[in-house]
């Protein structure tokens, strides 16, 4: 195979990876909420019954992290080498730091259905870590995302502002406004079916190698 066609192959690849990791990092956030709404201790213990969703939650976390650092390299492979360096250590931080407190958050909540701990801390400290720390990440990633595709280009304006306001949305709201963490991973998701649709065409667009006589 060429490398034409490995550099038109690689991003396709990870730009399905980034369309798992919104899929799957939304499935995670709609069970989390479902099983714990707030990180308030008044509230009472979990409700048994809705244990399961924490369950399947964890379960989903570790995979979505993995899509995400692929899709992380979607983007890298999407923008090239003429990326500024203090925006693209931006953009790798606060991807990394994200993925970091996404792990934290899910191993707090499994203290939630460890038997015999109480569940009061393991859920205010996970909700802290989602809904805040990690949100935060989020925002400044999209930013940087947004910034480095309007400098560069690479990105049309409408989603390089819509990349501007999703990170504004995820920074200034965070805990605040519930099920907004959703906002990022439908972000991903855009910016990935994006990603797809320009390599499909560029691949379509490249010519045909022909055999010398």
């Amino acid at each position: 195979m060429s490398t034409t066609t490995d550099r038109l192959d690689t991003p396709r690849a990870a730009g399905m990876a980034g369309i798992a990791f919104a899929l799957l990092l939304g499935a995670a956030i709609v069970l989390m909420r479902i099983a714990v709404p707030s990180g308030n201790a008044v509230e009472g213990p979990v409700d048994p019954d809705k244990r399961w969703a924490i369950q399947v939650a964890l379960e989903i976390v570790p995979f979505a992290g993995i899509f995400f650092l692929w899709f992380m390299g979607a983007l890298r492979a999407h923008t090239g080498s003429a990326e500024d360096r203090f925006v693209a250590t931006v953009f790798l931080g606060s991807g990394f730091v994200f993925v970091a407190t996404l792990f934290a958050s899910a191993a707090a909540a499994g203290t939630v259905l460890a038997e015999g701990t109480p569940s009061d801390f393991g859920r205010h400290y996970a909700y802290t870590l989602l809904a805040t720390y990690a949100m935060r990440m989020a925002a400044v990633f999209v930013l940087a995302t947004s910034t480095i595709g309007r400098m560069l280009g690479v990105f049309p304006r409408p989603l390089a502002l819509l990349g501007t306001v999703v990170g504004l949305v995820l920074l200034v709201a965070g805990s605040g406004v519930p099920w907004s963490e959703l906002v990022f991973p439908a972000w991903a998701l855009i910016v990935s079916v994006y990603i797809l649709r320009v390599r499909r065409g560029a691949a379509r667009r490249a010519p045909t190698p022909t055999n010398p006589p």
